[in-house]
């Protein structure tokens, strides 16, 4: 498992280790090269808070209903501290504050413990160790033209000089990124931390959330808000590069971008949550985005570019050394036509759920045309499909599929008065894509496309979706719970809701982990056939495949109950929470 708690506030996020080490860092946003990469290598830069001594026990856990984290050090002597973690993010004269800052507060709990500080920085990818400077109550380190900047109430020789002290009051330390912190470090620290805590309780307490799984559905919901970078209003897949799906292979990947269909489930989520601040957000940078691209590509950095060329980093040696270490992602140079069905499910909601009345206008009509007429050319048509093969297009059910769910949402939203100027024959179009996805059915069970009889997992979202041939969608469902179940190396099956994505061997071999979110969307489509026993059932077995803090990674091996892939995982976040919501009766029958 992954011994890593997440905090941030939708600008910086960190992994924590269950040590207290800040392991990953990347400044000044989440796609930009770490500042702390110990989590891919041992040179590549930490900020560490060491016992001396032998240590007995370690605890993490998040202050309930917030991404505050604590973590608790017991030594074997009796002695005892802890580390609080935040990021601020609080309203502060009207607006949101969430600047490019780490706390952590380091405190004596019992006895008298000694502990060393170190905070070693590097300057990117190149794992260069930047110039150091000390202040008054502060070092800084220039990096990349910016000031990386440490400041503390600790004697600044202990903390440059990773000298043993006894901690007797509590020690506070600020790392911030282009704006010096120059307040009581103290009271500022106190407030900062109140007003965090404050504000993700109250963030939680106007969540919608199931009548069962509340407490996992509550953290997948305050770490997909951390996939949110509120600046733009992208949607981030993950918060890591590089961790791998499987060890010793080359399937690492960085999934810190924005892929639209991701974007569009995490929406989904938070629309079930009862949040629609993000939606907004993520209107925005698909306007942008949009205005500049005649072709969506499947992917986008924050910033609305493209992340070309993808660099692999040779001189780190990766999560437990498993290379490459990569940036960037040639997934932006697909083609996965898919997108434009899952843009039009995003949209969807403005124009039939009278609540985001305000946010319909000519220009989101243009782009559900625009949309519409992109499903009805790519049916059928070559691409790279979900899982982003990279050597071999065709045509895929999958993107039929969301072409048949695009151009079904946008006949619903004409038939309600909208998109008055669109001329062409929808209910044709429409059918089309139905035909094309049964047009790779065998034995009423839906393959992967017509001229490849494989099974896709992907497949289980027919139900999810709504598509009109019930039966059909059953003997899928159940042909893929049956034959993409992940089997141990002695081919005896695991317990039930495992998965696999396919089993065809793809550029990189047959895959050999089970992929998270394909657990849950099987419990959410057992659920929508009417099976919501057997859907708690595969969703309650796949739960234990979180961390110790909740978190979920993107995949698991569960032979050795082991987390892989980049970590936390918004698509496995989605598919808990919108599983969670499938399975549980009515709150009118709980309460």
């Amino acid at each position: 498992m992954y011994d890593y708690g997440l905090v941030g506030n939708c600008q910086v996020s960190a992994l924590i280790s269950r040590m207290g080490s800040v392991d990953w860092l990347c400044l000044p946003r989440p796609d930009s090269p770490p500042v702390f990469g110990g989590l891919l290598d041992a040179d590549g830069g930490r900020f560490e808070i060491e016992p001396e001594g032998k240590v007995a026990r370690t605890e993490q856990r998040y202050i309930d209903n917030t991404n505050v984290l604590q973590t608790n050090i017991t030594l074997d002597d009796g002695s005892e501290y802890s580390i609080t973690d935040f990021c601020p993010r609080f309203l502060l004269y009207g607006r949101m504050h969430r600047p490019n800052a780490l706390f952590r507060i380091l405190e004596r709990k019992k006895g008298s413990p000694a502990v060393r500080v170190g905070f070693r920085p590097v300057d990117g990818w190149t794992k260069a160790l930047p110039k150091m400077t000390q202040g008054n109550s502060h070092i800084s380190f220039d990096i990349r033209g910016s000031e990386l900047r440490l400041t503390t109430n600790l004697p600044l020789t202990y903390a440059m000089e990773r000298c043993s002290f006894v901690l007797q009051e509590p020690i506070n330390f600020v790392t911030t990124w282009g704006s010096p912190f120059e307040d009581d470090i103290k009271s500022v620290t106190k407030d900062f931390l109140a007003r965090t805590i404050g504000y993700w309780q109250t963030w939680v307490q106007y969540c919608s959330i199931p009548s069962l799984f509340q407490k996992e559905t509550i953290r997948s919901a305050l770490t997909l808000k951390l996939h949110c970078y509120e600046d733009t209003g992208a949607i981030l897949a993950a918060l890591t590069t590089s961790l791998p799906e499987e060890l010793g292979q080359t399937r690492n990947w960085d999934y810190r971008y924005c892929w639209l269909r991701d974007a569009y489930f995490v929406l989904s989520a938070f629309y079930q949550l009862g949040h629609f601040e993000e939606m907004e957000g993520f209107l925005k940078f698909l306007l942008n985005v949009a205005h500049s691209e005649a072709n969506l590509c499947p992917v986008y950095a924050l910033d609305h570019q493209r992340p070309l060329q993808e660099v692999e980093h040779a001189n780190w040696r990766g999560y437990q050394n498993c290379s490459p270490v990569r940036s960037n992602n040639q997934a932006a140079e697909h083609v996965q036509n898919d997108v434009y069905g899952e843009m039009i499910l995003t949209l969807a909601p403005i124009f039939l759920d009278e609540r985001f009345q305000h946010l319909r206008s000519s220009e989101h009509e243009n782009l559900l045309v625009r949309f519409a007429e992109c499903c009805r050319n790519s049916i059928n048509s070559n691409d790279a499909g979900l899982w982003e093969v990279r050597n071999h297009w065709q045509p895929h059910s999958y993107t039929n599929l969301m072409c048949w769910a695009g151009l079904d949402r946008i006949i619903k939203i004409k038939e309600r008065g909208f998109l008055k100027h669109l001329s062409f024959n929808l209910a044709l179009d429409r059918q089309n894509a139905l035909d094309a996805t049964l047009a790779a059915a065998k034995d009423n069970i839906v393959r992967n496309g017509a001229s490849d009889e494989s099974l896709d997992s992907s497949l289980l979202l027919m139900p999810i979706l709504r598509f009109p041939d019930l039966p059909t969608s059953r003997e899928t469902v159940n042909a893929i719970e049956k034959d993409l179940r992940f089997e141990l190396p002695d081919k005896t099956t695991n317990k039930e809701g495992f998965l696999y994505r396919y089993i065809r061997p793809d550029d990189f071999g047959k895959p050999k982990s089970a992929f998270l979110a394909c657990s849950f969307w099987l419990a959410q489509a057992l659920a929508k056939l009417g099976e919501k026993e057997r859907g708690y059932s595969i969703l309650n077995n796949v739960l234990p495949a979180s961390n110790h803090l909740g978190l979920l990674s993107e995949h698991f091996e569960p032979g050795r109950k082991m987390q892989l892939g980049n970590f936390p995982q918004g698509y496995s976040h989605v598919g808990q929470i919108n599983a969670a919501f499938a399975v549980s009766p009515p709150w009118a029958e709980i309460l």
